[in-house]
């Protein structure tokens, strides 16, 4: 049975949820005071002709084996930063790259370290996600792109069994994949040694970072062998990032594809509400408009995640959910059901969404203000891809 609006459609109604926002106090806690009308504005249509790549994939001098699945894969034109990043990389050169999701980042630092551990047998890589999610997206990519190659690798994270990543350590693999904390893990139990890899790369440095994990990065880059080639890729460059990677890479190249903090294709408003209730009535008009078919809805903790996924199951909707609380499996299925469109409404914290990729998110949804405008960067890049149309809607307390 089909879900019903109580009090009709939001988007079309004479009292649309949308309205001009108002000056707002400082939240309580360890968030940043944002102002909501960061949270508006108009989405324009991206154009392709905006950026004009100087390469093509098939000029990169990259092994034939990644240039046939290259090719099987059907990439032919790069993105603005595999287009700039990629030929660095091949170099030997350093690299920020300082992008947001779903710019395609990952090919851009995946094929230059594949193509070395391809031509050089004893080159080791080392890459660093911040969450599980991202990492095992990573891994994926890694695996595709590099069939053939005639290496292994191994996955280490946390949440996981130690077995599995016992026996891909023993096979002395070529590139290890993984999250600071479970690395670091192995390296305290005498199951990893950094000082033979000489390729490592730290995606999403603004977010590990951010969750507290500037130690544990600091002890992997100061176990890595002291010549190498590093690639650092963040969606902001502020003082503690620059810091870091400066500390570390003093003489990296900078390659930059943002145009703005959010994405122009996005477009972006608030939804105002007196109450509890109101505001439990406008998300459930949003999510049955027929312009909502994909959304991701952002909660502030765990508990509230819970909350939040129960409700909208009592009201009819098919929702799955991910948080830090979550094992590794259940977040697997639930990120799996939201991809393979089997639920079309993900619930989640900021940590367990860190670098999902789903291409078709139509709608972004803070049912809870982001703790820091970069949060809210991160959470708005999840839509409006592929040179879609997306909406990001912030709910705001009247």
């Amino acid at each position: 049975m089909p879900v019903q609006s109580r009090r009709g459609f939001a988007y079309k109604s004479s009292r649309s949820p949308y309205s001009k926002p108002k000056p707002q106090r400082k939240p309580h806690g360890r968030g940043q005071y944002i102002n909501p009308e960061r949270f508006v504005k108009v989405a324009t249509a991206a154009t392709a002709e905006e950026y004009e790549a100087k390469h093509l994939f098939a000029d990169f001098a990259l092994d034939t084996r990644l240039q046939q699945n290259i090719s099987q894969k059907g990439y032919i034109t790069p993105t603005p930063i595999q287009d700039q990043t990629i030929a660095l990389g091949l170099a030997g050169k350093d690299v920020i790259g300082i992008a947001s999701t779903g710019t395609g980042k990952t090919a851009a630092f995946a094929l230059p370290i594949l193509n070395r551990l391809m031509s050089d047998t004893t080159s080791k890589a080392l890459v660093v996600a911040p969450t599980r999610e991202l990492a095992q997206q990573i891994e994926a990519e890694c695996r595709d792109m590099g069939k053939g190659g005639g290496f292994t690798g191994a996955l280490l994270l946390g949440g996981m069994a130690y077995g599995p990543q016992l026996r891909d350590l023993r096979a002395k693999p070529r590139i290890v994949i993984g999250t600071p904390g479970r690395i670091k893990d192995h390296i305290e139990q005498g199951t990893l040694r950094l000082d033979q890899f000489n390729i490592v790369v730290l995606d999403e440095v603004d977010r590990m970072l951010d969750m507290g994990f500037v130690a544990d990065v600091r002890l992997l880059l100061e176990q890595l062998a002291p010549e190498r080639q590093s690639f650092y890729f963040s969606a902001t460059m502020d003082t503690r990032v620059n810091n870091l990677i400066r500390t570390f890479s003093p003489d990296a190249e900078m390659v930059t594809v943002k145009a703005s903090d959010t994405s122009d294709n996005v477009h972006q408003d608030v939804v105002r509400f007196g109450g509890k209730t109101e505001k439990q009535e406008k998300l459930h008009d949003i999510l049955i408009h027929p312009d909502t078919e994909k959304a991701i809805i952002f909660e502030a903790t765990q508990r509230s995640v819970e909350r939040l996924e129960k409700d909208l199951q009592t009201r009819g909707f098919n929702v799955a959910a991910i948080h830090g609380g979550k094992s590794q499996a259940q977040r697997a299925r639930a990120l799996k059901s939201f991809k393979d469109n089997q639920v079309k409404i993900l619930v989640a914290t900021d940590v367990a969404a860190r670098g999902l990729d789903v291409a078709d998110i139509s709608h972004v949804i803070n049912y809870t203000q982001p703790q820091t405008y970069d949060d809210y960067v991160h959470r708005v890049g999840r839509a409006g891809r592929a040179g879609r149309i997306g909406y990001a809607l912030t709910f705001v307390e009247s």
